[in-house]
């Protein structure tokens, strides 16, 4: 027989929210499970029940927002650290781009819980990612996610002459990390000096570590995209919201 999971985790399963959304929510009433209200943490349900929420949630949901940043050098992506600023001390109005279509008017409500979907290392520039929406969390950081993120990594070969084919196909797969085989990767020359990388984890440094492990030195390391998301002319140290139309 299938046994009860906390309600909570069943709305996250299901993508309805986070975990934390999911107990706040029904600490106000806004979750049924089979037609009826269930306002009591740490509930438990059957996978077999269904398990709705009331129109109160969609709409505050309705109301986060998903920010894309162009990380410079020198910003963390999270909590401030050994005196280095975190990047959402960028998202204010005069840093938001200017050709940004979003019918949206910045209003500084919208840094409450604003937290990275993601990482990007300080000295590492590109597309970075800042959301409400535990929805969107979960999707780019959650255990079972499967979203590409594309890097265009500037590298030099500290040997002579050029890297050797059976050391890119490496790169592609052949790798362990942690104790662990990294998963397939498309690793491709771009130009004679820059590399694009295509993974689908994010261990710390993965790229700058998988680069070190075939004799290549990272001289640059910037991410182009997430998903179906493209960091495309947004200028560095600006941002935009994440459109309505935009899916990752």
């Amino acid at each position: 027989m299938t046994e009860p999971l906390r309600l909570s985790k069943r709305m996250s399963e299901l993508g309805l929210c986070s975990r934390r959304e999911a107990d706040e929510w029904i600490a106000k009433g806004w979750v049924r499970v089979d037609g009826q209200v269930i306002s009591e943490l740490g509930s438990k349900v059957l996978p077999s029940q269904t398990v709705t929420i009331e129109r109160q949630a969609a709409a505050q949901q309705s109301k986060l927002v998903t920010v894309l940043i162009n990380k410079p050098m020198g910003y963390v992506s999270g909590q401030a650290e050994d005196g280095y600023q975190p990047a959402v001390t960028l998202v204010k109005a005069e840093n938001r781009w200017s050709e940004d279509g979003a019918p949206l008017q910045f209003h500084p409500t919208q840094l409450r819980s604003l937290v990275p979907a993601g990482r990007l290392d300080i000295d590492s520039i590109g597309l970075l990612v800042l959301t409400q929406d535990g929805r969107v969390a979960k999707q780019l950081i959650g255990e079972t996610t499967d979203v590409e993120k594309e890097y265009l990594v500037r590298v030099q070969y500290d040997r002579p002459g050029r890297l050797p084919d059976n050391q890119l196909k490496r790169l592609q797969h052949g790798l362990t990390m942690d104790g662990k085989e990294l998963l397939p990767a498309k690793v491709r020359w771009q130009n004679d000096d820059q590399l694009s990388f295509i993974l689908r984890e994010g261990k710390k440094r993965q790229i700058r570590r998988m680069c070190d492990m075939v004799g290549l030195k990272v001289l640059g390391l910037k991410r182009v995209r997430i998903g179906n998301v493209k960091l495309g002319d947004l200028p560095v140290g600006e941002w935009r919201y994440l459109g309505a139309d935009e899916v990752f």
